[in-house]
């Protein structure tokens, strides 16, 4: 993995990465909401509670992350390779070349399955660490549910759910647009 400052924008395997100020935004209202959670429900120390929040966030950005380096692994196994991921509020997005050329639907849907099924790999992972820590702490443990769900649920099952800017979406869309 390589970072690199290239003017304002980082690189990893060869994709700019990119970030909107809305990030810091919908950071900031992750690392409240999630330490409020873990203080109100968990009745956690305002220490541990501000970590909480802190690694909700970290694991978010990392589940986000993997999300969006799937769908640029699937582009180049297709041929037609992503060129950046631009990050915002608490989503993301993968940036295809422009000029890139009319491409057939089944190329538009093997690139959008890759992001869920790098997704669904990280919902195993989260699977797994619920199982084995099965004695922590009311806080930590709905922090690791956290992480299986934001993953299986919001980054991986989303690929059933077509809502306009998702890959459900995308992949209805080629679908439909294929059975004409």
């Amino acid at each position: 993995m390589s970072k690199q400052m290239a003017g304002s924008s980082w690189q990893i395997y060869g994709l700019r990465l990119s970030a909107g100020a809305s990030v810091l935004f919908g950071s900031a209202t992750l690392w409240a909401l999630w330490s409020m959670i873990a203080v109100w429900w968990f009745a956690a120390p305002w220490t541990s509670a501000l970590l909480v929040g802190l690694l909700a966030v970290a694991l978010h950005w990392l589940s986000d992350l993997v999300h969006q380096l799937g769908h640029a692994w699937a582009a180049r196994r297709v041929g037609y390779p992503a060129v950046a991921l631009h990050f915002w509020g608490i989503f993301s997005t993968t940036i295809y070349p422009k000029d890139e050329p009319a491409l057939a639907g089944s190329i538009h849907i093997q690139r959008a399955l890759g992001g869920p099924l790098f997704s669904l790999g990280m919902s195993v992972i989260g699977g797994l660490w619920l199982w084995m820590t099965p004695d922590a702490t009311p806080a930590w443990r709905w922090l690791v549910w956290f992480f299986f769900l934001d993953n299986f649920v919001l980054l991986t099952l989303q690929v059933f759910l077509p809502l306009g800017f998702n890959d459900g979406a995308t992949i209805f869309y080629w679908i439909r647009t294929r059975d004409r």
